[in-house]
Parts: C-alpha cells; structure tokens; sequence
C-alpha cells in the first residue's frame, strides 16, 4: 500500500513536472496562458492571483482538482487549433501575438520539448543520486530451469537471494556444495523465507548446478561529480534503450498485430514498482527515475498527439516555408490521439488480465 502510494505521488510529480517545463517557458515568451491545474477536473477550486503590476487579477487562472493525477496546463491557441480552429482566424493581430499558433517555430518549439526536457533532467537527477547514495548488492532471480533442483525446491523467478555480495559469490558456494543440501536464504515479497535444495552433482552444457538465471544489482557510492556523469551517461543509455524498445513495440504491432512480451502500461508499472520497493526503496528510486526518461522519450517519439509529434510538424513547417494549416494539423493530432487511446487500454486489459 505504502509503495503504491509513493508511486502514484512520484508519477503524479513526474507529470506536474512535464506540464510545468511548458507553462514555465511559454510565460518567458509572454504567452498567455488561461489555466494552470493541479490534477484533473472535476474542479475543487479555482483562482487568479492578484497582478500587482497591472493592479487587477492575473489572466492566468490556477485550480486544484479532484483527480489528482499529475496536471495540465492550457496556453492559448494550442487546444482551439482543434476545437475551435474558427476563433483563431477571427483574432485581432494584437491578440495573436500572445497565442501560441500564431508565435515563431523556434518559439514553439521550445515550449513543447521543454516538457521532455524537465523528464529527462529529473530522470538524470534521480539516477545521480541513486548512484550517490549507493545500493546494497543483491542477486536477482530472472528464470528457472523446469525439472531443475531450484524449481524442484521451490525458487521462483524474482526471487531476491541473500547474503551474496557477488554472482561469482554464490555461484562457487554452489558448486563447492554439489550434491549435498544447501539453505539458501531467500526474499519473496516482503517475506523472508528458507529454501533447502540439492545442487546438481554433474551438468549438461549451458546448464547450472541449481538451474536458474540471476543478476546482480547494487551500486557502489560515488562522489557527487562522479555520480552526476555517470548518471548522465546511464541516463543517455536508459533513453536508447527506450526508444529501441519502442521502435520494436509498433513493429510487433503493425507487422504481427500483437503486443511485445513485457511492455507494461499504468496498472503493470504498479506491479514492477512493488516488487522492486520489496528489494529495497533506493530500487524504487531508482525505478522512478527510469520512468521518468521512459516519458521523456515516449514523449519526443514523432507519432500525431505527442510532443514529438508537434515538434515534427513545427520541423516540417520550416522545411516547407509556410504553416502546416489547421485544419490538417487537427485531423492529425486527432487520428493520432484516438490511436494512442486504443494503445494505452490494450495495455492496461492485459496488465489487467495478468494480475489474476
């Protein structure tokens, strides 16, 4: 429950977070922004802050909501390009000004990937200090062997094994001990338990003495320059990851029709966070961290709907010379929407499906 709701708060923050990078930069530009919100309507409260400088209420108005997942923020002439594209066209030239589809590509352009660009620095900030703070070593169970002395014994994949600082650790404790029975102390959930079983006295090719796979976790702390370039580069390698990871999603997808094995959607990343807060609440950081340049890329992917799809459709704007009209723009961020949706609830049936 406890890790559930640091989960739920940290995806909320990561979300504010991304909504804040573009309400921050668009108030730089001086565009008007009509609301702020902190969640989701239906609506608690709403208000506008007192403008000192103007010597009336602020333009810009602030709520609080009762679905408090994250947040939005609307800057004028972003959302009426598609529902309401004839009010744009009606504009005085003084008003466009201040309206986000009449500014300059670059400015766009940095509004929309400011968002991206907040993930990926908290991302980069979590995993710094993950690597400052350290972790302690343990051994992961990835797979086990079917007929093999650990499934035999009981042991089950996610498995944490204890009191090994090293997999060359445990994997000569094993073998020193063909043959006769060993106790192995195991974490499962949030219970520890004892496992006795018998190593293999002989083994095939590629074949273990117990019959599993395991990885090690665990960071040595680092110094505080250190840890920030190191978290840089695990950062960058955690992005590339991801964006290879997605590339092979849609072409499941599209060419076979089917989900990738492991890609796991709001209700699945609950189920991971779990079992890692189990391990540890450093893992959970880190895990948060990973989450957070997991948005920052699935945000710059260029599909209709996304930021990267915005900022392609400002590239190709510049490319042309002219704007792409509003009418077309609509259509496909409209498509790409509906298509994202039928996506995002594929995912959460299957995690659905998967818990029981």
């Amino acid at each position: 429950m406890l890790i559930g709701l640091i989960v739920f708060i940290s995806l909320a923050l990561l979300i504010l977070g991304h909504e804040a990078g573009h309400f921050f930069t668009a108030k730089f530009f001086r565009m008007r922004i009509d609301e702020f919100g902190f969640g989701f309507p239906p609506r608690i409260k709403a208000w506008r802050p007192f403008d000192s400088a103007q010597g009336k209420k602020g333009e810009t108005e602030y709520s609080v909501n009762w679905l408090p997942f994250g947040g939005f923020v609307k800057i004028a002439g972003e959302e009426e390009q598609i529902t309401n594209p004839e009010k744009l066209q009606s504009l005085s030239p003084e008003d466009k000004k201040r309206y986000f589809l009449f500014q300059d590509a670059w400015k766009r352009f940095i509004v929309i990937a400011s968002g991206v660009l907040v993930n990926f620095v908290f991302g980069w900030l979590i995993i710094s200090s993950v690597f400052m703070a350290g972790t302690p070593p343990v051994l992961v169970i990835n797979w086990v062997q079917s007929g093999s002395p650990a499934e035999k014994a009981g042991i089950e994949a996610g498995d944490v094994l204890k009191n090994y600082p090293t997999g060359d650790d445990f994997i000569g404790f094993v073998n020193g001990h063909r043959g006769k029975e060993v106790t192995l102390n195991i974490l499962r959930g949030n219970q520890d338990i004892t496992i006795k079983a018998v190593p293999r006295t002989s083994t095939s090719p590629d074949e273990g003495a117990l019959g599993i796979q395991f990885s090690e976790a665990g960071i040595q702390k680092q110094g505080l320059f250190q840890a920030l370039w190191n978290g840089l580069k695990e950062s960058i390698y955690i992005c590339w990851a991801t964006l290879v990871a997605m590339y092979e999603l849609f072409k499941n997808l599209f060419l076979q029709g089917s989900l990738l094995p492991g890609v796991v959607g709001p209700v699945g990343i609950f189920t991971v966070a779990e079992k890692t807060g189990q391990i540890g609440m450093i893992y959970l950081a880190q895990l948060i961290g990973f989450i957070s340049l997991n948005l920052a890329v699935l945000n710059l992917i260029p599909f209709p709907a996304l930021d990267g799809g915005r900022l392609l459709l400002i590239v190709l704007e510049k490319l042309r010379g002219s704007p792409i009209s509003i009418k077309i723009q609509a259509a496909i961020n409209g498509v790409g929407f509906v298509i994202l949706l039928v996506l995002m609830v594929t995912i959460t049936f299957r995690d659905i499906v998967n818990l029981f």
